[in-house]
């Protein structure tokens, strides 16, 4: 069994490497985890010796298969709690992060099953993110970003990558969640923004790093 801070290392290296697949430089851990390299090193050697990481000094780090197979478990428990606080306890979703972070280090699985179940086994999270299955599975949906739109092309929203506060409260302000539909009226070479059609009631102009940071699906 992990401890708080293992797991906070195994979900740092699993985000950091893109999903498990590329090596993460202990530098880059380092300044995600807001800890002095030395620590780094340190546990990462811990790690290494449970068998949850391949750690090679000056070569980075990456995650073992059963590493791997901890990290999904730790996003599913995340993520279930993140639905549950927002759908249950009627947080809104730029609220849920932090408390779902703590919450996340739940060890009975027993609880976790109940949760799913109790959820309806919610396939997302809600901001969009899939959640692993009990099993360790992450249901992919066919998506790409704002930013990928043409003129007059249209999209509904399914999946926001930053879950920083601040950006959810913006989008919340310009009337943008899980499921808006949105349609590409303009384009602005000089910076790449965009004006946004918003369910056919209003526009907005989104600069280029929000709509890279907004997925849609087919509407």
């Amino acid at each position: 069994m992990q401890s708080t801070a293992e797991e906070n290392y195994i979900k740092a290296i699993y985000k950091l490497s893109g999903g498990g697949e590329s090596a993460v430089s202990t530098t880059a851990l380092s300044e995600s985890l807001e800890t002095k390299p030395a620590s780094v090193s340190d546990m990462l050697r811990k790690l290494s010796a449970k068998d949850l990481v391949h750690y090679v000094k000056y070569h980075g780090v990456q995650l073992t298969d059963e590493g791997h197979r901890v990290a999904l478990k730790i996003i599913r428990k995340h993520r279930l709690w993140e639905v549950f606080l927002v759908q249950k306890l009627h947080f809104t979703w730029d609220e849920v992060h932090e408390v779902a972070e703590q919450m996340e280090h739940v060890k009975s699985e027993l609880l976790i099953k109940r949760l799913d179940e109790f959820l309806g086994h919610p396939r997302i999270d809600p901001h969009g993110d899939p959640i692993p299955t009990e099993a360790g599975e992450l249901r992919e949906v066919e998506q790409r970003t704002l930013a990928s739109l043409e003129v007059d092309q249209q999209g509904v929203v399914c999946r926001v990558k930053d879950s920083q506060p601040s950006f959810l409260q913006y989008l919340n302000r310009v009337g943008i969640q899980i499921g808006t539909q949105l349609q590409v009226m303009d384009k602005i070479p000089y910076d790449n923004s965009l004006e946004i059609s918003i369910e056919k009631t209003k526009s907005v102009i989104l600069s280029s790093d929000v709509l890279e940071k907004i997925f849609v699906i087919n509407p």
